[in-house]
């Protein structure tokens, strides 16, 4: 188990305050965290994610990150849980089935968690990761400024969620804006969804790695993660800046055909992939600029995310925001 506890927090002057707690549960890794109603988040933990592993061991996994934060002396100042699950979601039923995640399908995630023993009663509210992070630029990040916003997350695999006219905006079944599911090649690669050609097989960093080695990238000691292509890209190698200006071309074409749609203002891009800085963004922002063409459309303010890791925490507790605000009075 990984522990982290927050810088300069007192504990002695939170422990009266009600407090969030909160699940980020993706692909790589289960973050669990202490949020307090100002959206810092005071303590957390992590586990690496079973994804290849059973449905079990998957449950397992969620249950000793909720043991961990049940032990922190924090955990009686808690009035509510948020989760923020890679997905599709079903907010209605409760379930997840992410893509990454085989095991879990129609898994009764929200009734799980419910069932912790330490939960005991506490109001628990589920909802997809990459909408926890829009929740969280927006509450406390780089899509604070605007009203009308389309915030990704590229990572393991690539989410959005869509901030418009100032709230939030989930959709029925809390999937609105799951942008790396719909296609950006009609002829590319069959995709775990069932689809082809989807925006994550070309953007996420699993895609960047094996766009690269596709190509013959050779990876230094072996190392093919989207990281060491981003290293070797910044040292000028041509099949590394090949595999990232494809994958900010399917970003851009995504964000543009979003911003034609929605007519959004800003589009925010955090997760693991967007620390490629300047390797990423500026193919992005010239792919955008290609795509984005209608005046309308032209203005989108492009803009790294500003909450870097510790945006699904902070996401799944603003999630839950309304809950505790329903508990405390």
């Amino acid at each position: 188990m990984s522990y982290n506890k927050a810088l300069a927090v007192d504990d002695r002057r939170t422990v009266a305050k009600p407090l969030l707690a909160a699940l980020d549960i993706g692909g790589t890794k289960i973050a669990g965290g202490l949020v307090d109603a100002d959206g810092t988040l005071l303590h957390h933990v992590q586990l690496p994610t079973p994804a290849r592993g059973s449905a079990r061991e998957m449950r397992e996994a969620v249950e000793s990150v909720l043991d961990a934060l049940a032990d922190h002396p924090l955990w009686a100042c808690v009035r509510a849980v948020g989760i923020g699950s890679a997905g599709p979601v079903d907010t209605r039923a409760g379930t997840v089935s992410p893509v990454n995640i085989p095991s879990w399908r129609a898994f009764p995630l929200h009734a799980e968690v419910t069932a912790h023993r330490a939960v005991d009663g506490l109001p628990v509210v589920l909802g997809g990761d990459a909408i926890a992070m829009t929740a969280a630029e927006h509450w406390r990040g780089a899509a604070r400024p605007y009203r009308n916003a389309l915030c990704l997350v590229v990572s393991t695999g690539v989410g959005a969620g869509l901030v418009l006219d100032g709230r939030l905006h989930t959709g029925p079944s809390g999937n609105a804006g799951h942008l790396g599911h719909i296609s950006v090649d009609f002829a590319g690669r069959p995709c775990p969804c069932g689809s082809r050609g989807c925006l994550e097989g070309l953007a996420s960093g699993t895609a960047i790695s094996r766009t690269a080695v596709d190509s013959g990238w050779q990876a230094p000691a072996g190392d093919t993660s989207a990281a060491a292509v981003a290293t070797a890209a910044r040292l000028g190698d041509p099949l590394a800046l090949r595999a990232y200006d494809r994958a900010a071309r399917a970003l851009a074409a995504g964000i543009a055909a979003t911003a034609t749609l929605v007519e959004i203002d800003a589009a925010v891009v955090g997760g693991g992939v967007s620390q490629a800085g300047d390797i990423l963004f500026e193919p992005l922002r010239r792919h955008l600029a290609a795509y984005a063409t209608l005046p309308f459309a032209a203005h989108v303010v492009l803009a790294p995310a500003a909450l870097g890791t510790d945006a699904g925490l902070i996401g799944a507790a603003a999630l839950a925001l309304p809950a505790l605000a329903a508990a405390v009075h």
